[in-house]
């Protein structure tokens, strides 16, 4: 979330695109358990099962949406309709408990209003998970840490609008589902 938050910060500050056309998007689900393919940290065709994960969309008025994933082995960015195939696939076929909802927000809202103390990467006895990023927390006048309010895929918390995978396809891309070409099912 922090990467995505600066990735909005350079193209904000550089204007290396029209910051509307960019939107955050956190994938969750209620049990934060989901599924994507085509992740760094796979292995074969297997899927990384998630908490949380975030990518960045670029919504383009005359050609494919984009989308940028820091953890994908996909190209970046990465067109959404091969994205969606590779990468999301369906929740078709899929136990329900893994099925996705998306998060999608605007990145000037984003940057507005996201916080992050970091109190997530830290273990139980305050140590870190890993190293944190070498630059200060983000945080806003009203929050250190709102996290939470964009992991929630329940609609009445956060910022933007949540979606299931099948809306969120057919808002982006125009298609309801994109079904992989070989299936493997967590």
């Amino acid at each position: 979330e922090e990467n995505v938050w600066k990735l909005c910060e350079f193209v904000q500050k550089q204007r290396t695109a029209p910051l509307e056309q960019l939107f955050v998007v956190f994938i969750s689900n209620d049990k934060r358990m989901i599924p994507l393919w085509k992740q760094k940290s796979g292995h074969g065709d297997q899927p990384v099962i998630w908490d949380y994960h975030v990518i960045l969309l670029q919504v383009c008025p005359q050609s494919d949406s984009l989308v940028y994933d820091l953890d994908s082995v996909l190209s970046f960015p990465c067109s959404l309709r091969l994205y969606g195939a590779t990468a999301f696939r369906s929740d078709r076929h899929i136990r329900p408990e893994y099925h996705r909802k998306l998060r999608v927000i605007p990145a000037d809202s984003f940057l507005l209003n996201f916080a992050s103390d970091r109190s997530h990467m830290r273990n139980p006895d305050g140590t870190w998970k890993m190293s944190p990023p070498p630059y200060a927390p983000i945080q806003t006048a009203e929050s250190q840490m709102n996290l939470d309010d964009f992991i929630s895929m329940s609609p009445a918390d956060g910022w933007g609008t949540v979606y299931s995978l099948d809306q969120f396809l057919l808002t982006y891309t125009g298609n309801p589902s994109t079904e992989p070409s070989s299936s493997s099912s967590p």
